[in-house]
């Protein structure tokens, strides 16, 4: 018995068009997300479109006492009458580090008005949080936490994580994630203005 051969018709050149549009389409869209990705990386790069917007809340605030910087012990409650931000940071976090100068900057503008920031640092001592304090040139209240009691004392492990305190000594405000200058501008200007 002989094997039939089996006949093939050949490709014409309609058949390699679609393939060609299809593959043409592709690159096109590829070409397009690589240029939406980078355009949104590009506006993703102000610290304004990373901030969280806080969580409102109302508790008092923790009892909570660390060394600064300067070798002194100061406490939540020595800032009662005062609009208080308590930001919890770490030399090593890079949200921490990015949310720095909006921080400064907003305290500097508002510390006249009663508006105070206490940075705790989370675990690292007193040579590294003084020469990070030194390099961003913060004039703020800056804690040293090297067992993490105001983390504790605010149930949040994550980093950073800020907190606002009204003049009355009552938390209303919490934030998880870097803050920007806008949101602080936002939420806490009304609050400095009570």
């Amino acid at each position: 018995m002989k094997k039939q051969k089996k006949y093939r018709k050949p490709r014409s050149k309609n058949n390699i068009t679609p393939i060609v549009i299809g593959v043409g389409l592709m690159l096109i869209g590829i070409v397009l997300f690589v240029a939406l990705q980078g355009a949104s990386k590009s506006s993703a790069s102000s610290t304004a479109d990373r901030s969280v917007v806080p969580m409102s809340v109302n508790y008092p605030v923790p009892s909570l006492s660390l060394q600064n910087i300067n070798g002194e012990i100061e406490a939540l409650e020595d800032f009662r009458g005062k609009v208080l931000m308590v930001n919890n940071w770490a030399t090593w976090c890079p949200p921490c580090k990015a949310e720095m100068p909006s921080i400064e900057k907003y305290y500097e503008a508002h510390a006249a008005d009663g508006f105070v920031v206490v940075a705790i640092e989370a675990g690292q001592g007193m040579d590294e949080v003084t020469k990070f304090a030194n390099d961003f040139n913060l004039k703020f209240h800056v804690w040293l936490d090297q067992n993490g009691g105001s983390l504790k004392a605010f149930k949040n492990g994550n980093l950073p994580n800020s907190y606002v305190i009204d003049r009355t000594g009552t938390v209303r405000y919490a934030w998880t994630g870097e803050i920007s200058l806008a949101m602080l501008e936002k939420f806490v200007t009304p609050l400095i203005a009570e």
